[in-house]
């Protein structure tokens, strides 16, 4: 069996060579990217199943590397940072990373996190921006001028396949496939993102967030995410 690639993405030899060391040592292989532009690069060469992306680089910081990768990728990123603060977790989550560790980290705890990512987000590669027969196959929920394949991984907003991170479309499609239904962030953190999860319930709210900003069509539709006050967020459908 193939061994799962983490890219990690650290301008300090000492601490990439000690991450790349617990990884391995977990069956892991690693390649270490010391600026941005390295590890752009090493996107595409390497094609990592996960990205440790450090925050601060030499070249451009951390949130700049995770929305270039972005704009490609959906592979799944944990930002690695000395910043605690709620707002730089809420940027890191803001711009697509999939989690978020706080240096100094407990070795144990990173490992944990990255097997919790590898699971809950699994690597799709860049989608083209047209729709296929097969978007109509598999498993999938439709609604007025919104269509949402979980086969396939897309998402269809009136004819345009829209850009996703797999963890936005499970969640989409997780809302959707119980329209009216109202779930707590607790219980959407326990579905999607798994027990193993060590987060903030925040992360949630992210995540509705950008759905909201990407569902936003040139028509009225019968549908949308609905925040229920004291409670949690559903799938309205009129």
């Amino acid at each position: 069996m193939e061994k799962q690639r983490i890219l990690i993405v650290d301008d300090d030899e000492n601490i990439a060579e000690l991450i790349s060391l617990y990884l391995v040592k977990e069956c892991f292989t690693t390649e270490i990217a010391a600026n941005g532009t390295e590890a752009i690069a090493a996107v595409e060469r390497f094609a990592p199943h996960l990205i440790l992306l450090d925050i601060m680089l030499p070249d451009m910081d951390g949130y700049e590397v995770c929305a270039e990768i972005r704009k490609k990728y959906q592979t799944p990123i944990i930002m690695l940072s000395a910043k605690g603060k709620t707002l730089d977790k809420v940027l890191g989550f803001k711009i697509g990373a999939d989690d978020y560790i706080v240096k100094p980290f407990d070795s144990n705890e990173m490992v944990a996190r990255v097997r919790a990512v590898l699971k809950r987000a699994s690597y799709t590669p860049p989608q083209e921006n047209i729709v296929t027969e097969t978007d109509h196959r598999g498993d999938f929920v439709e609604y007025d001028g919104l269509l949402i394949n979980l086969t396939n991984y897309t998402v269809t907003l009136e004819g345009r396949i829209i850009d996703m991170p797999p963890k936005e479309l499970e969640l989409l499609y997780f809302l959707a496939k119980k329209p009216n239904q109202v779930f707590t962030r607790d219980h959407l953190l326990d579905q999607l993102w798994g027990y193993e999860y060590v987060g903030d319930s925040r992360t949630v709210d992210v995540h509705i967030k950008r759905l909201r900003e990407k569902l936003v069509g040139k028509e009225t539709h019968n549908w949308m995410i609905t925040t229920v006050w004291g409670k949690g967020y559903k799938f309205e459908v009129h």
